[in-house]
């Protein structure tokens, strides 16, 4: 990975947004102010779109990452696609999308404070030669990450407990159980009235290692990815649509691989109800130090594969929306795709 020269003119995805050839850097000859709001609009867009496509599969994720191994080796999901067939079977088509809504309604503010804090910082750790090191990508990366978790940590505490109360309640009723139905406001309703807001930050530190390794892992990868293809025109700083949308698929794809291990903690983490004879987690150190003992180092990979597909086309969805200057075209900005 290499120190890139830093352009303003160059229009990446909301995720993308540490793109080796962007900045807003007045360093740059030429610089252009920062336009914010079209990069909220699109992330907002690229968004829902994502959530709407590939919400299944994250709710696959979520239940085999919440799932423990039982004393004598027994799962209730052998496979990603065990898993598929049995949650579509038992609780039908929208059943795949439960807690998607909660999804929808903060992935618009989650994008804007990663647009805004990944450009402010990249701003000011831009040299004064124009240039971005990697280590201040990697820097910047994080600590957009680190802002997010203000937003996600509650969507994803929220999500998590829709996801997995499909599961909950089909493990309670082998037992002669139920479980009583559920929907996310009574859930934050009822953390807030009991532990207050710092109720909806439950795995606020786990949520922080995973955002804020990703962010680190993604955005120089991505960066050096997307400067190995071809340019848009002669002289231009900006790829061609496939190589950044491959880009962002791989680099999306190999950051959620690597960091995979602490969202399982996450998730673990933030699901509120147990089975009967399930494992409680006291902290990150003790989720770790317990899964690592009862169920071995393959237990921190467990939906890894579905967190890679997942995140390859959100990342792909995000280049394509922000590529095509949705935004801009409702507020009848230039796009520069022209």
């Amino acid at each position: 990975m290499q120190t890139v020269k830093a352009s303003s003119n160059n229009k990446v995805p909301f995720a993308m947004a540490s793109n080796s050839n962007t900045s807003t850097s007045p360093a740059a000859s030429g610089a252009k102010q920062f336009a914010l709001l079209p990069k909220i609009i699109n992330g907002g867009i690229a968004g829902i779109i994502g959530v709407s496509c590939v919400f299944p599969l994250d709710l696959v994720k979520t239940r085999l990452q919440n799932q423990q191994v039982g004393p004598n080796g027994e799962k209730m999901y052998k496979s990603m696609l065990d898993c598929f067939k049995k949650t579509y079977r038992a609780e039908g088509y929208f059943g795949m999308y439960r807690g998607s809504a909660v999804n929808i309604l903060l992935i618009t503010p989650e994008k804007a404070i990663k647009l805004a804090a990944n450009d402010f910082f990249r701003h000011h750790l831009t040299t004064s030669n124009g240039t971005l090191p990697i280590t201040r990508q990697m820097a910047a990366g994080g600590l957009a990450g680190l802002c997010q978790i203000v937003i996600t940590t509650p969507m994803e505490l929220l999500k998590i407990q829709m996801q997995d109360a499909g599961r909950v309640a089909a493990q309670a009723k082998e037992v002669g159980k139920s479980m009583p139905k559920v929907s996310a406001t009574s859930i934050a309703m009822e953390l807030i009235r009991t532990k207050g807001i710092t109720g909806l930050y439950k795995g606020t530190g786990a949520t922080m290692l995973r955002d804020v390794s990703f962010s680190i892992v993604y955005f120089p990868l991505f960066a050096t990815l997307n400067a190995l293809g071809p340019r848009r025109d002669d002289g231009s700083n900006e790829a061609v649509f496939w190589c950044s949308f491959l880009s962002g698929c791989a680099a999306g794809s190999m950051a959620a691989l690597a960091v995979n291990p602490f969202d399982v903690v996450k998730t673990r983490l933030q699901a509120l109800k147990k089975v009967e004879g399930e494992m409680q987690f006291n902290g990150v150190a003790d989720c770790i130090g317990k899964t690592l003992k009862h169920e071995g180092v393959t237990a921190f990979f467990k939906g890894g594969l579905c967190r890679m597909i997942v995140i390859a086309p959100l990342f792909g969805i995000a280049q394509m929306v922000y590529f095509l200057g949705v935004a801009e075209a409702i507020l009848g900005m230039k796009t520069g795709n022209k």
